[in-house]
């Protein structure tokens, strides 16, 4: 019987590869058989997280990127392409915030930083239109591809100070749908753009917003916890079943589509 979810030997790159959540994923896809292209700056951490799959056998390679240059990022691609000769799935899991581009409780909008906000919207907007760009061009060729961004919560509700970083991935969700349509329209039903949509999980961008140095949840930890059914952060390994579904056959017929990951956040009304 053929098993849908089967992506043994799919060469899958994933950007922004060596943070919390891009590691687990890269983790994951290597376990279950694809050859896994790590994308992202810090190259000592990449080396690492390769070395480790390699001992362990799996098949895993790391290139340093800059999702920002399109020149690195076609560098990137063309030694994927010569030891791969394919890519099969597209991740685009960079990302981040900075604080200049938040408004905390005692600040308003006219204390924006509007450099830093510029920032966020560059890595994660054009950080995720940069390498489609490039990625999608090979995808189109071969008349068949698979791209996966990562949304956010804030993408889908104007959340409290993350202003900078809910308009650069609400925006993700709009390139989204429009790039599935256009693939699928101009260049064939192979090619296909998903995304997914995280909710509460403790990163080192995060950890010092949602907890105290002991542990304990901050007052916007709290209220975070409260608006979540579920009555808890997510953990990086339950992204991982939304990730195989949209990355193998399984989701075959499945475009421009946003699937949300937050423990009934999104839905929660009082």
């Amino acid at each position: 019987m053929r098993n849908l979810f089967d992506i043994k030997n799919r060469v899958i790159v994933v950007t922004g590869g060596t943070g919390v959540l891009g590691a687990c994923m890269v983790e994951y896809l290597a376990e279950q058989g694809a050859k896994v292209a790590v994308l992202a700056r810090n190259k000592e951490k990449g080396n690492q997280l390769v070395d480790s799959l390699k001992a362990k056998g799996y098949e895993a390679s790391f290139y340093q990127s800059d999702v920002n240059d399109k020149a690195v990022v076609e560098k990137n691609a063309a030694e994927i392409m010569e030891k791969y000769g394919r890519v099969d799935v597209l991740v685009n899991g960079a990302g981040g915030n900075q604080p200049g581009a938040t408004i905390g409780p005692d600040k308003t909008i006219f204390d924006l930083d509007v450099d830093a906000f510029k920032k966020v919207v560059d890595l994660n907007l054009f950080g995720t239109v940069i390498p489609t760009m490039v990625f999608a061009k090979i995808m189109a060729e071969q008349k068949a591809g698979n791209i996966i961004n990562i949304s956010s919560e804030s993408a889908l509700r104007p959340l409290t100070r993350v202003v900078g970083y809910g308009a650069a991935k609400a925006a993700v969700t709009n390139f989204t749908k429009y790039l599935a349509i256009e693939l699928a329209t101009k260049f064939g039903e192979g090619l296909r753009v998903n995304a997914f949509a995280p909710g509460f999980f403790i990163s080192e961008q995060n950890r010092a917003l949602l907890t105290n140095s002991d542990g304990s949840l901050t007052a916007r930890g709290n209220t975070i916890i409260a608006h979540t059914p579920f009555a808890r952060f997510g953990e990086p390994e339950e992204l991982l079943g939304t990730l195989h579904w949209l990355a193998s056959d399984a989701s075959k017929f499945v475009t421009g589509t946003l699937t949300v990951i937050d423990g009934g956040f999104d839905a929660f009304c009082i």
